[in-house]
């Protein structure tokens, strides 16, 4: 009887951790597009800083131990209702103490802690202290736009709102519902930092290819960074609900060489600087 019962234990742990690590692997692998998810998408957006690199290491490294302790666990419950109910074990065992089995179950679980302990602090570390900027930006929520600063680049402030043509986005092969009428604009290979705040509830900044989220909060500054190392078009969303337009305030960050962006911030700073100079001279014209 005990022959039995070790060996009918040691196989449903052994098939419960071929079955863990093959599904944990395939999940894992399992991907989103670049910059924007995708139809039927099952697991995390491809990466795009090296955070979010780290993100997607750490999700397919805890799905090894997560998959099989679910699996095991269940193994184990649906062994006792079969093996041990009234009908199939009508004498039941007096067993009371097991020291093996209490110290199993006491050290593994503190060993599994301490192996996704080791590299989630890396990963905490890795996300929450912020290197010297190259790049400075505030993101300023509002219901429900965003409202992007860029005082290392001649100090100038743009709005940025969802695009209602959905004809003509389509047609441009970007997103509907995610593409806006002004994107923020980045170089490649640097890093920015995005200092975010509120001025009427709580929204969130989220870039997922990033591995980007943080609240923006009425009255306070919050701080994350990241290093985009591909060019391209990155979209994200206010995360938090916020109000009825919730679903309507996306983020679009586009990520391009240094020279562009040169030019960009160049252009943008020029237009914005006449546009307050036509602004001053319709107000002096209706004083006059």
């Amino acid at each position: 009887m005990a022959f039995h019962l070790k060996k009918t234990m040691s196989g449903v742990v052994l098939t419960s951790l071929l079955l863990g690590l093959t599904m944990g692997t395939a999940f894992a692998q399992e991907t989103g597009g670049l910059g924007e998810p995708q139809p039927w998408q099952m697991g995390l957006q491809e990466a795009a800083t090296p955070v979010m690199d780290y993100i997607r290491w750490f999700h397919g490294y805890v799905m090894w131990f997560i998959v099989p302790i679910t699996l095991f666990v269940m193994a184990l419950l649906l062994y006792v209702i079969f093996r041990f109910n009234k009908k199939a074990n009508p004498v039941p065992s007096k067993v009371t103490h097991n020291t093996l089995i209490e110290v199993i179950w006491t050290v593994g679980p503190i060993l599994i802690l301490v192996l996704i302990a080791l590299p989630s602090f890396k990963l905490l570390y890795f996300e929450e202290v912020i290197p010297k900027a190259d790049l400075t930006i505030k993101a300023t929520a509002s219901q429900w736009s965003w409202d992007y600063e860029y005082p290392d680049n001649g100090d100038f402030t743009f709005t940025s709102t969802m695009r209602r043509d959905e004809d003509k986005v389509k047609a441009e092969g970007k997103p509907w519902l995610l593409a806006v009428d002004n994107e923020m604009v980045v170089p490649v290979n640097k890093t920015v930092v995005v200092q975010v705040t509120a001025t009427d509830v709580i929204h969130a900044f989220s870039v997922n290819s990033f591995g980007v989220k943080i609240d923006a909060i009425p009255g306070r500054l919050n701080e994350t960074w990241f290093k985009a190392t591909r060019e391209g078009w990155y979209y994200g969303q206010c995360s938090q609900l916020c109000g009825h337009d919730h679903a309507f305030m996306p983020i679009s960050v586009h990520v391009v060489s240094q020279e562009d962006f040169d030019k960009w911030a160049a252009s943008k700073k020029s237009a914005l600087n006449g546009d307050s100079q036509n602004k001053v001279a319709s107000a002096a014209a209706i004083v006059q």
